[in-house]
This record gives C-alpha cells, sequence and structure tokens, in this order.
C-alpha cells in the first residue's frame, strides 16, 4: 500500500508527505531522522492519510495537497474524520 499523511507538527503547523510504510515513517519522523521540515517541529502527530495502490496515484495526490491552503487541508481533515 501507498500512503500521502498530514503531519501536525508541535508548532501548530501542517507537512504532507508520502510513504508506504505509514507507521514506519511517523516513527522516522518522531525521532528527528524524517523530513528536514519536521525535524525542528517535533513531536508530529497524524491528523490524516489517503491509501493507494498504486504509487503514481499516491505522489500525485501528495503533489496536489502540497499546493493546497492550509484552510483547504483543513477542510479535507474535517470532512473525513478518519483519525
Amino acid at each position: 500500500m501507498n500512503y500521502v499523511y498530514i503531519l501536525k507538527c508541535s508548532d501548530g503547523t501542517l507537512y504532507t508527505g508520502y510513504t508506504n510504510n505509514l507507521d514506519k515513517r511517523i516513527s522516522t519522523h518522531n525521532k528527528g531522522k524524517g523530513a528536514k521540515y519536521t525535524r525542528g517541529r517535533l513531536p508530529v502527530k497524524l491528523i490524516y492519510f489517503e491509501e493507494y495502490i498504486l504509487k503514481g496515484e499516491a505522489l500525485h495526490r501528495e503533489f496536489i495537497i502540497k499546493k493546497m491552503s492550509r484552510q483547504n487541508k483543513l477542510n479535507l481533515i474535517k470532512n473525513c474524520q478518519q483519525l
């Protein structure tokens, strides 16, 4: 499975990423070994994710979400309420 996810950082900012192992990736972020952006904003909390079979679909969706405004991302999260 491939995942697109949104993290809430300790400073309240949002980070969007892609992975094929969600649990491992969140753990990596929280160990300070994830994206440079999240390293100084620990701890991070998973607040949203989507599953895709194809990697290309997940990467495309990640690109779309990253272009969204903060408010649109919050609306996406609110409308889904999966976590």
